[in-house]
């Protein structure tokens, strides 16, 4: 994991649900599962240096990098990885020499953020956001985001704002965390949004299935 000018992290446990890592207590910190991240490095070819700028306590970082890529990895709050107190909306840029981001992003499950914001319009914010710093460095930007939220008008307005390469379908639902018998199937669908900056804007992104 590379190294990132910004004040190093203090020792935590735990990592955020999916859906916000903003304002849920530490015990409904889950990781994201490997077989999610295994699915998009699979599915589509990544330019590093990586940036995960919600690394919680890396679950997908470690994923990335053992698929060899360089990682930076941030969070805005302290999950016992990369460097804390990084809060990606207020960043301009990407890291020194990232070409590449890929997140789960912490707005896009229902719930709301401690600012107050529908999670609907703070995910649209956030995707807005991750693409003008990712037009900025001409590079890629992949979000896992549910299939649900890519179907709504304002949304498919953000999403078409920039060089959408590739749609990954994930056709297993996850599970974000394991109650031994009494787990139930998760409730929705997700799928990999993957922006490049190499892909031509009048192209369209292609669709693949992964699991």
């Amino acid at each position: 994991m590379s190294d990132m000018r910004l004040p190093p992290a203090p020792i935590q446990e735990f990592r955020p649900i999916h859906i916000s890592g903003y304002d849920r207590i530490q015990n409904d910190f889950y990781p994201t599962p490997a077989w999610v991240t295994e699915a998009l490095v699979k599915s589509v070819k990544l330019r590093g240096p990586i940036w995960e700028p919600c690394c919680g306590d890396g679950a997908m970082a470690r994923v990335l990098e053992r698929d060899g890529h360089q990682v930076v990895a941030s969070d805005l709050y302290n999950r016992g990885f990369g460097r804390s107190g990084v809060d990606i909306l207020k960043q301009t840029a990407f890291p020194d020499e990232c070409r590449c981001l890929v997140t789960n992003p912490p707005y896009g499950d229902g719930s709301l953020h401690s600012g107050g914001r529908n999670s609907s319009t703070a995910m649209r914010q956030f995707v807005s956001h991750a693409l003008e710093m990712t037009e900025r460095a001409k590079g890629q930007l992949a979000l896992l985001v549910r299939m649900q939220w890519i179907a709504g008008r304002r949304a498919a307005a953000v999403i078409s704002a920039g060089p959408l390469s590739t749609v990954v379908v994930l056709t297993r639902r996850i599970l974000w965390f394991d109650n031994g018998p009494g787990t139930t199937n998760g409730q929705h669908h997700h799928v990999w949004l993957f922006w490049d900056y190499q892909h031509g804007r009048l192209q369209p992104p292609s669709m693949i299935f992964a699991e």
